[in-house]
């Protein structure tokens, strides 16, 4: 039975952090099947090759909205990336469950530029994914700033993963994937250069969880999504901030489909997070963050 379509008031939760892993029209290559396996492996998760309308329904059963988008990481780990057009239909088809991100790499020059002016202007995008240690940049790098111009300029918002990732942990040397462009120091930088662009630091920051809270206390246009552990585990500096001096700032995520919506919630509902605050990491302050009023 399909769930019927939902209001904004119809919605429990916003899920900040939410991954496409699967394309409907290009098709998968080894290199995203063996990375797709080693997730699966790590995270228990019989979900990994969920499309995007399975994904779509996923959300409308349990009453929940979810930012949703690819990353693109085809340059550095030789992955396919799911197309961002396609989240984007996927999007506007399923628009009362899902808010459209993108994931470009900088290194594609002008023509992500190009890329990203047509996704905002055209298909509705509302923000860009950023992996640096997985796409193998610099958060401050020139190529980068010139796509961050676009994203501030249409007052946009910026994802970025923060702090270590499973990814490549398994492969030697890592995979390639360097931890040291996810210190969420860098966004400290980029919040002074671009007031205009909202910063989301996706992830508890482990091991610059201290570096992610005084950046996001200091700088107005900086949040912080919870995605990617169980609440069981959160430093509990990163509680008692969320509780009180960033109550305001924090943003409920999951890393669907790896850590899935129902386990971090079934966590979240143990951890000692004042309820009053509940509710503003849950829905309201995304809510607010995505204009959806």
């Amino acid at each position: 039975m399909t769930a019927a379509r939902l209001t904004l008031d119809d919605v429990v939760a916003i899920d900040f952090h939410a991954h496409a892993l699967n394309s409907a029209t290009a098709p998968e290559d080894a290199a995203a099947k063996k990375i797709k396996a080693d997730q699966a492996d790590r995270w228990k998760s019989d979900l990994v090759n969920i499309d995007l309308d399975g994904t779509a329904q996923y959300y409308r059963e349990r009453k929940m909205m979810a930012v949703i988008f690819g990353v693109d990481s085809e340059r550095h780990m030789g992955d396919k990336r799911v197309p961002n057009i396609e989240v984007a239909e996927a999007a506007a088809r399923h628009d009362d469950v899902f808010v459209p991100f993108a994931s470009i790499d900088p290194y594609r020059g002008k023509a992500a530029i190009a890329e990203a002016v047509d996704l905002i202007e055209n298909h509705g995008v509302q923000g860009f994914k950023f992996h640096p240690s997985v796409q193998d940049f610099a958060p401050d790098d020139r190529l980068a700033c010139d796509l961050y111009e676009v994203i501030a300029g249409y007052k946009r918002i910026a994802l970025f993963h923060s702090g270590q990732t499973g990814i490549g942990r398994n492969f030697p040397g890592g995979g390639g994937v360097r931890l040291k462009y996810s210190n969420p120091m860098y966004y400290d930088d980029l919040a002074v250069d671009f007031p205009d662009m909202t910063i989301v630091i996706a992830h508890p920051s482990f091991p610059w969880q201290d570096e992610a809270l005084a950046v996001a206390r200091h700088k107005q246009n900086v949040f912080i999504d919870l995605s990617g552990w169980s609440p069981k585990y959160f430093d509990p500096k990163l509680i008692q901030h969320s509780n009180n001096l960033l109550k305001d700032k924090v943003l409920f995520g999951s890393d669907f489909p790896l850590l899935t919506p129902d386990r971090w919630l079934a966590d979240f509902a143990q951890a000692p997070f004042k309820d009053e605050v509940r509710s503003l990491i849950l829905k309201d302050n995304a809510v607010r963050v995505l204009g959806l009023r």
